[in-house]
């Protein structure tokens, strides 16, 4: 199995900063993973993925402004976010899965059965 627990959120101002952090424990180096976001009675939606390849995946509202990697020595997941708005206020979550190399990062929740507790960032 894989544990998950992310870090790194917090208030910040419209046009500011942050970096989540998500670190995991077990083998997550052939795992895909992702960061989504969800408001109170909305569903969870994908934010970023990235493959083992490599490749990366961003939402549409992402728009250039997110940022996502992974170091594999310290087995974490990072999400830079920068020139936030109020409309990124949520809970954001990692998540993982077991993925071959040939595969393409997903956004698709369902995707993913290992999840961390969530992180929450506030925008005002």
């Amino acid at each position: 199995d894989v544990q998950l627990v992310e870090s790194g959120g917090g208030s910040v101002q419209t046009g500011g900063s942050l970096t989540l952090s998500c670190v995991a424990s077990g083998s997550t180096n052939s795992n895909c993973m992702a960061w989504f976001r969800q408001l109170p009675g909305k569903e969870r939606e994908g934010v970023a993925g990235l493959a083992v390849n490599g490749r990366t995946t961003y939402a549409a509202f992402v728009k250039g402004r997110f940022t996502i990697s992974k170091d594999n020595v310290k087995k974490t997941l990072y999400l830079q976010m920068n020139t936030l708005n109020p409309e990124d206020t949520a809970m954001y979550y990692c998540a993982s899965r077991s993925c071959p190399s040939f595969v393409g990062p997903s956004l698709l929740p369902v995707s993913y059965p290992y999840w961390g507790q969530g992180t929450q960032v506030t925008v005002s």
